[in-house]
C-alpha cells in the first residue's frame, strides 16, 4: 500500500509511509484472519466495511507495530533523492 500511495497516487514518500494502514489475514503467530485497521481511519470507513460484512478490528494504536515498519529511498528521474522512515519504528531519514 505504501508503493501504491506513492507511485500511483503521487503522495510524498513520508506521507505514504505514515498514512493509516490495514492488514487482512494472519500474521506473526496470530490466529485471527480478520481485517485490522489502525485507529486513524474515519469512523465512516469503519462503519461501511462492517456494513459490507467484513470482520473489522480497529487497533488501539494510531501507529501499530502490527502493520510492520517501512523505510524507503527513491531516486527520482531528474536525479533528486527522497528518503523517509516509518513513525511506527525507531530510525530516521537524513540527507546530504
Amino acid at each position: 500500500m505504501v508503493f501504491t500511495r506513492h507511485v500511483v497516487y503521487g503522495q510524498p514518500l513520508g506521507t505514504a509511509i505514515a498514512a493509516p494502514r490495514w492488514l487482512l489475514g494472519r500474521t506473526w503467530g496470530s490466529v485471527q484472519t480478520n481485517l485490522r485497521l489502525e485507529n486513524r481511519f474515519d469512523d465512516e470507513v469503519v462503519s461501511a466495511l462492517k456494513s459490507a460484512g467484513h470482520d473489522v478490528e480497529v487497533l488501539p494504536e494510531a501507529f501499530s507495530d502490527t502493520m510492520g515498519h517501512a523505510g524507503a529511498v527513491v531516486l527520482h528521474p531528474k536525479g533528486s533523492v527522497e528518503g523517509a522512515h516509518d513513525p511506527r519504528a525507531d530510525g530516521g531519514a537524513d540527507g546530504v
